[in-house]
């Protein structure tokens, strides 16, 4: 398994160095720099030429380039070109929030589509199956910034319950309770985007399970529905889930952009908004290099979670 392991660890790091350098090339062919972010044009041309130089943009791009990298690898990622603070130190406070915000948000999310995504495949055509169909097609066409938008209206407007913005409340103390009631509309945002794709990944799962051999075996010993479908269909449907939770790591970097921004959500995604809207490429490089590393990560933490869970497939990697 350690051998495994250190095989897929040297296979991706050649990965992560060709996303970066296809991400800074990409940046630097955009029409329109870092320097028209940083400048006024009330500035003098001797003035713009010093920034230049002191941000290191007159180096040639492949300079650029092996200065970042170098700073990255020591876990140094510079300075805004913008606001000139702490790239490090603004990741190290906003990845917590959006943490905070996004984990609970998809464990729910998980729970309850495993709930729905087995009662709708075991229930295939029935009015239950036709009735989560109908949420999935109607969640998975709602812009998640409309969705938020509607529940700020009801939720937080019309029946006072929730508040709408921040994550406290301006001139409160920082209580839990404070902390939880501006959660849970975001929250509920976020579960509502993240529901769709799994439930059918889950329905489709159990609709291929139920039509298994084991399954017709299970029912001459006359095991009940129930039992056949959440002691026997429910271990294998989650097996293929392993995937797509480990391909979902990257959003405890980048955040939940759309969500975060409109319930103005002290996290990674307004900040990376912020920075593509300033071409603050330092911040971009770095957020797309973590979230790189972690889709590899991911993987790999699937690949891991998959030899353990499922010997057979151990067996074909030994």
């Amino acid at each position: 398994m350690l051998r495994y392991i250190l095989k897929r660890i040297l296979q991706a790091v050649p990965l992560i160095i060709l996303i970066s350098i296809i991400t800074f090339g990409l940046i630097q062919l955009a029409p329109y720099d870092a320097i028209d972010a940083i400048t006024t044009p009330d500035m003098s041309l001797e003035y713009i030429e010093v920034l230049k130089e002191v941000n290191g943009l007159n180096e040639p791009i492949y300079i650029q380039y092996f200065i970042w990298a170098k700073n990255a690898i020591r876990g140094d990622f510079g300075y805004s070109l913008v606001t000139h603070s702490n790239i490090k130190q603004a990741l190290s406070d906003r990845i917590p929030n959006s943490m905070l915000l996004i984990v609970p948000s998809y464990i729910i999310a998980l729970i309850i589509a495993v709930i729905l995504g087995l009662l709708a495949g075991s229930n295939r055509g029935r009015w239950i199956d036709r009735a989560v169909d109908g949420f999935c097609s109607i969640a998975i066409s709602a812009p998640s910034f409309w969705v938020g938008l509607i529940l700020i209206y009801f939720l937080s407007y019309k029946l006072n319950l929730f508040p709408s913005f921040g994550m406290y409340t301006p001139g409160s103390p920082r209580t839990t309770s404070n902390l939880l009631a501006h959660m849970v509309v975001p929250g509920l945002t976020l579960v509502i985007a993240l529901l769709p794709q799994m439930i059918r990944y889950v329905r489709s799962s159990t609709i291929g399970q139920l039509s298994e051999d084991y399954v017709m075996v299970q029912k001459a010993f006359g095991a009940t529905s129930h039992n056949i479908l959440f002691r026997h269909i429910l271990k294998n449907v989650l097996l293929p889930l392993v995937t797509l939770v480990g391909m979902s790591l990257p959003m405890l970097v980048t955040g939940a952009f759309v969500t975060e921004s409109v319930f103005s959500w002290p996290g990674v995604g307004p900040y990376f908004l912020a920075a593509i809207r300033g071409f603050d490429y330092p911040i971009i490089m770095s957020i797309l290099a973590l979230s790189s590393s972690l889709v590899i990560i991911g993987n790999l933490l699937a690949d891991i979670l998959y030899n353990l869970i499922d010997t057979r497939i151990k067996e074909m990697n030994q």
